[in-house]
């Protein structure tokens, strides 16, 4: 149990905030490229702060402040150029950087524009999104962790914004016997709610409740680790040989964590809009191996997923409990137990990098080397190669209304194909 002031502490993510000020030392992404293909801007909401996403017309992003100064008309309705975005109301153009470049009517000779500069962050592009850096100079480098930077693979974006806060996504994935009840139990639950009605259950729902529930955890570990937490399972029949325990899944501090098997890997990704908004992506990316052909993507795909009142997608129960906690939970109330171990480290290594962040300090996974940087890959689960799945394409978005999963399962035939002509 937190205290009020603690879990203040750790939800809170406005600007000068404990919290806020530790999540600033990040790259955060705010975008999808693929969200630039039909529309120039997007209004963007992160750490609390209000901002517009552009693409100007020379393909440079700029991330900048919500309203033109002039008459704060909101700057998302504005139109690119070459040079910037220009204000629907009276002209006003604005560079990336935040500088006012035009004011087409105010007088030839004046030297009005040159005093106006709106709040501007620096942007980088990488593995199909868009990222943004709002703390302090020197800024770090922008960390090229493996998903983001791995050749010959597919990838596909799924976003969802929640009403609940960041903390309570991100405590998901510390709190490992979930999964026996969350997508077992209450998995089960939904599917004889649904017999009973005589509607249909997506298959892949029904095998996967009953793994959780015939299969289930029986062991669980949580360790620091290098880039923020280790955490192990073991479940009924395995050893500690088995890949869950001497593998382990990996949370990256903050807000990350890495889930998937070889050929198949995801970042699950809880980036705080407000303080009680979440915006979740779940980054996935597909590896048929060496074999398989994959077409190139000029844009990584990204498409909405809902959140469900019955959902019958593995994820979806997740959001149901997620946001089920209220838009803040109140950690001053509750009552934790022994099973509770992998929360409450989460809670004591933020509460430790919230200090360090406060003494002007590089918190962990804050990169400055570039050789360090190159490729930060990270240990995975393996059970066989891709063509080994044996119930076709593999994808977090089994009920085949999400995601491209006709592409995914060209990509796992043609990987099984060349698995059996190598026999």
């Amino acid at each position: 149990m937190l205290s009020v002031e603690q879990n203040e502490r750790i939800t809170r993510v406005g600007p000068g905030t404990p919290m806020g000020t530790l999540m600033r030392r990040y790259w955060q992404p705010v975008a999808g490229e693929a969200e630039f293909v039909d529309a120039p801007t997007k209004r963007v909401r992160i750490l609390g702060e209000s901002l517009t996403l552009f693409k100007d017309k020379s393909g440079r992003y700029g991330l900048i402040a919500q309203r033109c100064p002039h008459r704060l008309v909101d700057l998302a309705t504005g139109y690119p150029d070459a040079e910037g975005l220009r204000c629907i109301y009276h002209g006003w153009k604005f560079d990336t950087a935040g500088n006012c470049i035009d004011q087409p009517a105010e007088p030839a000779d004046s030297t009005f524009k040159d005093r106006v500069h709106i709040t501007s962050y620096p942007l980088e592009v990488m593995g199909g999104l868009i990222w943004a850096y709002m703390g302090p100079e020197p800024r770090p480098l922008l960390p090229r962790w493996d998903l983001f930077v791995m050749n010959g693979v597919f990838r596909q974006i799924g976003a969802t914004v929640l009403p609940a806060n960041w903390l309570q996504c991100q405590e998901n994935s510390a709190d490992s016997w979930h999964a026996m009840f969350t997508h077992g139990w209450y998995a089960n639950y939904l599917i004889d709610r649904s017999e009973s009605r005589g509607e249909a259950v997506n298959p892949f729902m029904r095998s996967t409740a009953a793994m959780f529930t015939n299969n289930p955890d029986e062991r669980h570990a949580y360790e620091r680790a290098e880039y923020g937490m280790l955490k192990r399972r073991i479940r009924r029949g395995e050893t500690e040989e088995a890949h869950g325990w001497k593998t382990g899944h990996q949370m990256l501090f903050p807000n990350y964590v890495r889930i998937g098997k070889k050929g198949w890997y995801a970042f699950q990704m809880r980036i705080p809009m407000d303080d009680t908004h979440t915006w979740h992506l779940h980054y996935e990316v597909i590896d048929p191996g060496p074999d398989v052909d994959v077409p190139p993507q000029s844009v990584v795909p990204m498409f909405e997923v809902p959140v469900m009142e019955h959902p019958d997608f593995i994820l979806g129960q997740d959001y149901v409990a997620w946001h089920e906690q209220g838009e803040i939970a109140d950690r001053s109330q509750e009552m934790l137990g022994q099973s509770d171990e992998g929360v409450i480290l989460l809670r004591q290594m933020l509460l430790e990098q919230i200090e360090v962040a406060e003494r002007g300090k590089d918190p962990i996974n804050v990169f400055r080397d570039p050789a360090k940087n190159e490729s930060l890959s990270l240990p995975t689960e393996h059970y066989g190669d891709f063509s080994d799945y044996k119930d076709g394409a593999i994808s977090y978005y089994d009920t085949g209304r999400y995601g491209y999963i006709d592409e995914i399962e060209a990509l796992y035939q043609q990987a099984k194909q060349r698995a059996l002509q190598k026999k």
